[in-house]
Formats: C-alpha cells, sequence, structure tokens
C-alpha cells in the first residue's frame, strides 16, 4: 500500500501583541509605571508600608512632643517664628488631623520645661524604630538587598538619617513659614491694595509650598536608602511626589468628612483618619522610590543564569542473541544459496 502524501500545514500566523503590550511599546511613560507597578509588588511594597504605618503611629507623637518641647525652650525669644512652624506642620496634613496634631504640639508647648531625659529617650527609641523601617522599605525598593550593617553602625546611621530628615523638615516648614509672610511685608510698605499682586502671591505661596515638600521628598528618597542612588532619578520622583502629595491631602480632606459623621467615625476618626494618612502616604513614598529604581538609567541588565553542571552518563546496550530456530533457518537459507550459486557456476563452464 503506498504511503498517502502528507496534508500541506497551514503556516502558523504571527501571535498578535496585546492592547497593554502594544501601549508599552508606543509610550514609554506607560511602559515605567508598569515597571514601578511591578516592582513595587515585587518588592513587597504593601507589606512595608503597614510596617511605617504602626512605627509612625507609635513615633510621631513623642517627637512631636520633644521637638516642639526643645523648640520653644530654645525660640523663647521669637515665639513668632515658633507659632508659624506650628501652623505649617497643621497645614500638611487634612484639616480634622491638623487639630489633632496642634493639641499635641500646643501641650508639648506649655510643658517644654517637664520634658526630660526620660520623654528623649522614648521619643529617640521610637524614632530610631522608625527610621530604621522606613530606610529598609526605601532599600528593598532600590534593590538593595544586601547584609543589614552592624548594630552600633546601623544605630549611628539611623540617628544621623533622623536627624537630617528633621533638619530637611524645619527648612521645608520653614520656607513655608517664610512664604505666609508675603502679605504682612506687603502691608507694611503699602502695597496691599495693589490689585494684582494677590494672585501673584497666591501663586508664589503655593509654589514655594510645592518646592518645599519636593525637598523633604529629595531628601528622603535619595538619602535614605542604605547605599547611594543617583540624584536625577531622585529629584523627578521628588517633584512627582509634591505634587501627588498634595492631592492626597485634598482627597483626605473629603474622605475623613464622610467617615466622621457617624457615632463611631467621630469617636475613632482622629486616629484612623491619621492611620490611613500615613499608610495612604506610605504606599505613594515606596511607589515613588519604585518609579525612581525602574527608570531607564538605573535599569541593570540581569546576567543571563548559568547552566547547570555537565552530567557525563555512560550507555551500554546489549543486543538480544538470536533464538535457535532462527539461527538454524539462517544457516539452511545460506546453504541453499551456496549450492544454488555453485551450480549455477557449473553451467557456466
Amino acid at each position: 500500500m503506498a504511503d498517502q502524501p502528507e496534508k500541506p500545514t497551514k503556516p502558523t500566523k504571527p501571535t498578535k501583541p496585546s492592547k497593554v503590550a502594544e501601549l508599552r511599546r508606543r509610550y514609554e511613560w506607560i511602559d515605567h509605571l508598569l515597571r514601578a507597578g511591578q516592582s513595587y509588588t515585587e518588592n513587597h511594597g504593601d507589606h512595608y508600608a503597614a510596617a511605617i504605618t504602626y512605627f509612625s503611629v507609635l513615633a510621631l507623637f513623642p517627637l512631636l512632643m520633644v521637638a516642639f518641647a526643645a523648640g520653644a525652650l530654645f525660640l523663647r525669644r521669637n515665639p513668632d517664628l515658633l507659632l508659624r512652624l506650628q501652623e505649617s506642620i497643621t497645614k500638611a496634613v487634612p484639616s480634622d488631623l491638623g487639630t489633632t496634631l496642634n493639641g499635641v504640639i500646643t501641650s508639648a508647648i506649655n510643658s517644654a520645661g517637664t520634658v526630660g531625659v526620660i520623654g528623649l529617650i522614648i521619643a529617640l527609641y521610637s524614632g530610631l524604630g522608625w527610621m530604621a523601617n522606613l530606610r529598609e522599605a526605601l532599600s528593598e525598593q532600590w534593590g538593595q538587598r544586601k547584609d543589614p550593617p552592624k548594630l552600633l553602625r546601623k544605630m549611628l546611621g539611623d540617628l544621623l538619617a533622623l536627624i537630617g530628615l528633621g533638619v530637611a523638615l524645619v527648612v521645608s516648614f520653614g520656607v513655608v513659614a517664610a512664604g505666609g509672610l508675603a502679605k504682612p511685608v506687603l502691608k507694611l510698605v503699602g502695597l496691599d491694595q495693589v490689585a494684582w499682586l494677590n494672585p501673584l502671591i497666591q501663586l508664589v505661596v503655593v509654589v514655594v509650598g510645592l518646592l518645599a515638600n519636593a525637598l523633604v521628598f529629595l531628601w528622603v528618597i535619595a538619602r535614605l536608602p542604605r547605599e547611594p542612588v543617583t540624584w536625577r532619578s531622585a529629584a523627578k520622583a521628588a517633584l512627582a511626589g509634591a505634587i501627588g502629595f498634595e492631592i492626597i491631602k485634598h482627597i483626605m480632606v473629603f474622605y475623613l468628612a464622610q467617615i466622621t459623621n457617624s457615632p463611631t467615625g467621630a469617636l475613632f476618626g482622629p486616629v484612623l483618619g491619621l492611620m490611613i494618612f500615613i499608610f495612604t502616604v506610605s504606599r505613594f513614598l515606596l511607589f515613588l522610590a519604585a518609579w525612581a529604581a525602574t527608570a531607564k538609567e538605573n535599569m541593570v541588565e540581569k546576567p543571563p543564569p548559568a547552566p547547570g553542571p555537565a552530567v557525563i552518563r555512560t550507555e551500554v546496550t546489549v543486543g538480544r542473541a538470536p533464538s535457535g530456530g532462527l539461527t538454524a533457518g539462517l544457516v539452511g537459507a545460506g546453504a541453499v544459496a551456496g549450492l544454488l550459486l555453485g551450480g549455477f557456476a557449473r553451467r557456466r563452464r
């Protein structure tokens, strides 16, 4: 039976890329956002944000108490500056939370003389725990998974980072407070009645506030990870962070107003609102770090995995010997073939 000819196979159509893949190929910023989201998820961003929130709640009030108690002692002769710093901090969070923080700051200023060594030790311990978790979370987003430094070196580094962040916050709040002096200065020089100056001043105050927030974000993203990172990527993320932080504040104002309408919300609203606000800002901060770490200039191509060790196996194949009947048949066939060939040769002669 003749073999039937094989049917020609249809050429396979090339797989069409998905819509998301097409958008990623066409728009680099979409590809960057998706890379950042994947990196954020793979590096446990939500888990670290929850840890930062927990330690932030524990460390916030002791740090504020000690910081403003010390500020009240040093700024006794300039209470207006202390008041403006207080207003800048309370304005940096949604309105309801600002009221809660304002009460804590006022209590700290009034009891400045009673905050002693014990309060300083508690604040220092809480602040170091908070800073250690924040630095670990940022380092993880940057892919810095080296062994942590020794305990004393780690504590000293966290202490210096905490002091540096405090200085950055003071400078930021000071810039915002200085922006608020524009109207009194104009009134002092008699230019407060100029109509076109008021919108200009409002714009300047907004821009100054954004730059002050960007300064804090830049310090956090670029200098708090365990290993140094590039300023260029951190600066872009810091500017985006300053704008996004203002958007988050306005959204949280609306959200907190909704959850505090109920009796339960009115009772636990400030604490829940504080935790939700810190958790949202922590997630946003870690996503910014992931976004900066996945920029083109920071992407490091991973080397291909090394091949596994070569394994040499010796295979020996043993053929099965023919059976007795088959051997006898083969010998008989050979004898018959020999007789026929011999007879044929004699006839030829």
